[in-house]
């Protein structure tokens, strides 16, 4: 896709006079770093400080009408019913045979209205299964371009909103009104933090009032190592219409005992049966930053393929998720071999995440 033919968010121009380096992202053009910082040191600000990220690419939904969280429950694979009005839960939208066809986060406004984030390329696709499947009284509206969305990120995040009179205090996954904008308690970074539903007209304003609060501006390069060293999915990469939440280890969004959601009779008889690839991270025991699509052997024997990879700016070492053959068996603290451009370089199985932070 063209450069031309790419979404711009509301802070594009900010973004130019920063020295952003761009990039695509879901058909947007979105910054990548910026000059002055780098990845490193953007993904070093979350873990040590704070930093925003302009995530108004992510997509914006909103289902309406009596019954409308019901509804939203009995098609996407975590219980909403478990939570209430004001709080968000990650759940995933899954095809018929498992398949994954978005992670988003479903925030219950009411009873009758529901208001979701998915992924910027899905947005289109969620929103025409919803449709379809809605019974009469219930819409289901594609407010992509309506609102920003504001990741503000780190140990420092509180105390930097609350300086600009936002609230703060509010549990994890759950979210608070603060005159035109919501202030979410959640993020893809581990860190403690907040996401800043922002009207698409007041985005440059509440973006002008961080970065002069001493917030620095990272891009979607650092959000991607820190979500790395977390462990969490990406969707096109751990997550996929062929990657099933049983392989992806993401069974935890997944309401087993619920009635009906998408893909349900095909998860049940995947769980049972046991997948034949599970999600399994992986630590280089030397030099080398494996990256996406890589292939993994035990020994001379291929067991499987990196979805993921990068270099840990925390941990000073290449990290990878990979999906490994359940045959071969390999256990956390096994040692396996990555073919990173026709060389091996040894890695340790291990349990994500790669680092401990302030999630919680």
């Amino acid at each position: 896709m063209s450069a031309d033919a790419l979404s711009h968010s509301p802070l594009h121009e900010r973004h130019v006079a920063l020295g952003a380096k761009f990039a695509a992202f879901g058909g947007w053009e979105m910054p990548l770093e910026y000059a002055g910082g780098g990845v490193i040191k953007e993904h070093t600000a979350v873990r040590e400080a704070a930093g925003v990220f302009d995530v108004s690419h992510l997509g914006k939904a909103r289902v309406r009408g009596a019954g409308a969280a019901a509804f939203v429950n009995a098609c996407l694979s975590n219980d909403l019913g478990r939570i209430g009005p004001g709080q968000a839960q990650y759940t995933l939208c899954c095809a018929e045979d498992g398949g994954v066809v978005d992670d988003l986060i479903a925030y219950v406004i009411a009873d009758d209205e529901v208001f979701l984030i998915p992924n910027a390329a899905n947005t289109a696709s969620v929103v025409r299964l919803l449709t379809a499947a809605a019974p009469a009284g219930i819409t289901v509206t594609d407010e992509h371009h309506e609102f920003a969305v504001l990741a503000v990120q780190g140990p420092q995040s509180a105390e930097v909103l609350a300086k600009l009179g936002l609230p703060t205090a509010h549990d994890y996954m759950s979210f608070s009104s603060a005159g035109n904008l919501i202030v979410c308690r959640t993020g893809y970074t581990g860190e403690h933090g907040y996401e800043l539903v922002v009207p698409w007209s007041s985005a440059v304003e509440v973006w002008d009032q961080l970065i002069g609060a001493g917030v620095r501006p990272c891009g979607l390069g650092a959000r991607d190592t820190l979500r790395t060293e977390m462990g969490y999915p990406l969707h096109g990469q751990e997550l996929t219409l062929e990657i099933t939440p049983v392989q992806a280890r993401s069974g935890w969004a997944v309401a087993w005992k619920k009635p009906a959601f998408w893909g349900r009779d095909a998860l049940l008889a995947e769980k049972a049966a046991g997948p034949r690839r599970t999600l399994r991270g992986l630590e280089l025991t030397g030099r080398g930053i494996p990256r996406g699509h890589m292939r993994v052997y035990a020994g001379d024997q291929l067991i499987g393929e990196t979805t993921s990879g990068t270099f840990s700016p925390t941990r000073k070492i290449g990290i990878a998720l990979a999906l490994l053959d359940t045959a071969a068996a390999v256990a956390d603290g096994d040692l396996v071999e990555i073919d990173i451009r026709g060389r091996r370089a040894e890695a340790r199985v291990v349990k994500p995440p790669f680092v401990k932070t302030s999630v919680r």
